[in-house]
């Protein structure tokens, strides 16, 4: 019989897994301010590659979403309530919100780059990268929770805390990335690249943690870490 604990505490390196795939099948989005050339060329004419993009994607956010029930469990069990319920409060903006950039990007590609309606299909393009930027405020406070409440919880040492921590603010950082073009700039390296690493890095140590640490002859599912 499956250990279905087990497997939704797993799910947040499935989740990366899923991401990285459909990165690599989505291609290269075209940035801020692209001409309609280009915008026409990766929407209609790599439609379909979107499309199987798509649906890899929504697999991606459900083991996410999975991932923050995970954590919200683990936390709850330790006696630290209010930093899982900030855990599923993230982790469920932040799915709502790579759901709606999925939809963007799927509409574009399904009807609307190719209509002759070049000044719709850049601002919703542009639309698309606000979004993901707008994205890392509940992306790092789902970092936040999940560091905080198990280091409080004594489930991890101060080391990964401030790793933790160190990622929480490298997110917040990539929030103010609202130049028109470049490093800085939504679709510029910084918040497309730097903050997507250090997230998913994140969520692959953490979802590595909270499985090693499960015991299933545990009433609570978990097994205590002390802290150093």
């Amino acid at each position: 019989m499956a250990d279905w604990e087990k497997n939704w505490r797993g799910s947040g390196i499935g989740a990366v897994l899923f991401f990285i795939v459909a990165y690599v099948i989505y291609g290269s989005q075209p940035k801020v301010g692209a001409s309609p050339e280009q915008l026409v060329s990766f929407y209609d004419g790599d439609r379909t590659r979107i499309f199987i993009a798509s649906v890899i994607l929504g697999f991606a956010i459900l083991n996410l979403l999975w991932f923050g029930a995970a954590l919200t469990s683990v936390l709850r069990d330790a006696g630290k309530a209010g930093w899982g319920t900030a855990a599923t409060t993230a982790s469920a903006v932040l799915g709502g919100a790579l759901f709606l950039h999925i939809t963007l990007s799927a509409a574009l590609a399904y009807s609307i780059a190719g209509s002759g309606s070049p000044e719709l299909t850049s601002a919703l393009n542009d639309i698309s990268w606000v979004l993901m930027t707008l994205a890392l405020f509940p992306a790092a406070m789902l970092i936040m929770s999940g560091s905080f409440g198990l280091w409080r919880a004594g489930l991890i040492s101060t080391g990964p805390f401030v790793a933790g921590v160190a990622a929480m603010v490298v997110l917040l950082i990539g929030t103010t990335t609202w130049a028109s073009d470049g490093f800085w700039s939504p679709s510029g390296a910084y918040a497309r690249l730097i903050t997507a690493i250090v997230f998913l890095a994140w969520v692959t140590v953490v979802s590595g943690f909270l499985t090693r640490s499960y015991s299933p002859q545990s009433t609570s599912g978990r097994a205590a870490v002390p802290a150093a």
